[in-house]
């Protein structure tokens, strides 16, 4: 079966290596140049493809007539999307005889749209997976047709969540698409209004409001930790905090939200619910351990955070 494959980051790289795997030609994949503004932390699809001499294209313009006629040329019998960041326009979704299908990382519909395994672990989610679905010209809108549901593990950050959801994928795509070849697989529609729909994050999404509680503010943090941005607040000295790693405590540590606590070297910052033990901070581009942070705010004579 012929695909051409609009493909970024590992979760393209995943589905590029799971077609080959499963005997499927790759006639030609679309994706895109990595932005220098970005923390590229993640795999190339464009290495990969070169390396299996797969055609390339890095246009950020696919929907241009010459690369619909181009794909119309191709003649695909289907089309995969693997966390390509673009809108495919409907032209192109037409072109397949199989079908349009995209790879989306959440049991839909729920956490349709941007960032997935950042808002589940902001949300405090115990539960997600994946979905490969028809496309729509409505994001994340089309029917399901296989899905792989992995937990959620407290200690999760969005790197190692991401991670789960990479090997959730492949074993996911190994199922399928067998079955896509014979044409004997399940499809059910979506019910949406029983869905939820998330934007982007920005690094200004990271700010912590000290009222919140523990918890909340502690998934706000491993939802941003590395390789995002990171949570921060800004100290009552005006130092920008980037916290890191932090664990949620079952104590108070003062009387009004983002007081300061030391206590036997462990910094605690009051929550509107119990508080926060920092672990891991950066101020000014400079890390700081659990004992190096105590210094910190004994020396500077830190005593709130806002």
């Amino acid at each position: 079966m012929k695909a051409v494959v609009f493909a970024y980051h590992n979760m393209g790289m995943e589905g590029i290596k799971a077609l080959a795997r499963n005997g499927y030609e790759i006639a030609a994949v679309f994706t895109h140049e990595d932005d220098p503004g970005e923390n590229c932390w993640f795999g190339s699809v464009q290495n990969l493809a070169s390396k299996m001499k797969v055609p390339l294209c890095t246009t950020e313009d696919v929907n241009n007539l010459q690369w619909v006629e181009k794909i119309r040329t191709i003649k695909p019998d289907v089309i995969f999307s693997f966390y390509y960041r673009k809108m495919i326009s409907g032209e192109i979704l037409a072109i397949p005889e199989v079908g349009a299908f995209n790879l989306h990382g959440s049991l839909l519909p729920a956490y349709r749209g941007r960032c997935p395994a950042n808002w589940v672990l902001v949300n405090g989610e115990t539960k997600t997976g994946v979905t490969l679905h028809y496309m729509i010209e409505k994001p994340d809108a089309g029917d399901i047709v296989g899905q792989k549901e992995i937990a959620i593990d407290f200690t999760d950050t969005a790197r190692t969540l991401y991670d789960k959801l990479c090997a959730a994928a492949g074993m996911l795509l190994d199922e399928i698409l067998p079955q896509l070849k014979t044409g004997k697989y399940a499809r059910r529609k979506q019910d949406l209004n029983k869905g939820s729909y998330y934007g982007g994050r920005k690094p200004q999404d990271g700010r912590i409001f000290w009222d919140k509680s523990a918890l909340e503010i502690y998934n706000l943090i491993r939802a941003v930790t590395e390789p995002y941005p990171g949570a921060f607040a800004l100290a009552d000295n005006g130092d920008k905090i980037i916290i890191w790693r932090a664990q949620p405590v079952e104590t108070a540590a003062g009387k009004t939200a983002g007081d300061v606590q030391i206590s036997d070297k462990e910094v605690l910052v009051q929550t509107g619910k119990n508080a926060i033990r920092l672990l891991n901070i950066e101020i000014a581009g400079r890390r700081l351990t659990e004992e190096q942070i105590s210094n910190y705010f004994t020396g500077r004579k830190v005593k709130k955070l806002q």
